[in-house]
């Protein structure tokens, strides 16, 4: 029994490596340029056990987007804590610019995906990665919802737009300095929104 226990416990820390490895290198090198056998590498797992989990490069693309999605709902059950709705939307652009070096090397994780799997012709892949853009956006216009802001589903959509469109220039102008920049913009666009109370 334990031996089963010990060997479910190793595939399922095998298929997570793998997991988080899809995330990185398709990020770094795109759909069309990375090979099962590049995820592989960066897991560091035989290329044949990469089958035996994903059949296809497809299965390891879903996988990066669950992963993107994790790391989401991680991010944001992290700001929850935050007792106040307008520091949890302070703390997210603060966790954007954090990312300000991979961003200038390989833009916005998601976004990055999304625009590339919106060229494909099956239309299946794009919809998942606009999901979890979506669950950003819903979680954002909550954010300004609880403070009692109008028109939070267009004040989430003008604050992740941002986002995008910063992660988009750091990333093809190479300059990191541009999150930074946009990011104090962007904490004082929020501290510029009336407060709750008004």
């Amino acid at each position: 029994m334990t031996n089963s226990v010990d060997r479910r416990a190793r595939a399922s820390q095998k298929r997570r490596r793998l997991t988080a490895a899809a995330a990185r290198v398709l990020h770094e090198q795109g759909v069309e340029r990375t090979t099962l056998a590049d995820i592989a590498r960066e897991a560091d797992v035989p290329v044949g056990n990469v089958y035996y989990y994903f059949k296809t490069k497809d299965e390891l693309v879903q996988a990066a987007l669950a992963e993107h999605q994790a790391h989401l709902d991680e991010l944001t059950r992290a700001l929850d804590r935050l007792p106040d709705p307008r520091d949890r939307l302070k703390a997210l652009v603060e966790a954007w610019v954090s990312q300000r070096e991979t961003a200038a090397r390989h833009g916005c994780p998601t976004g990055t995906l999304a625009v590339e799997l919106d060229k494909r012709a099956d239309g299946t892949l794009d919809a998942e990665a606009g999901a979890v853009i979506r669950r950003l956006l819903d979680w954002t216009a909550a954010q300004f919802r609880e403070l009692g802001l109008p028109a939070p589903d267009d004040l989430a959509l003008t604050l992740v737009s941002a986002y995008q469109g910063m992660s988009l220039l750091t990333n093809a102008l190479r300059d990191p300095d541009i999150m930074n920049r946009e990011g104090d913009r962007l904490l004082r666009w929020l501290d510029s929104l009336g407060p709750k109370d008004e």
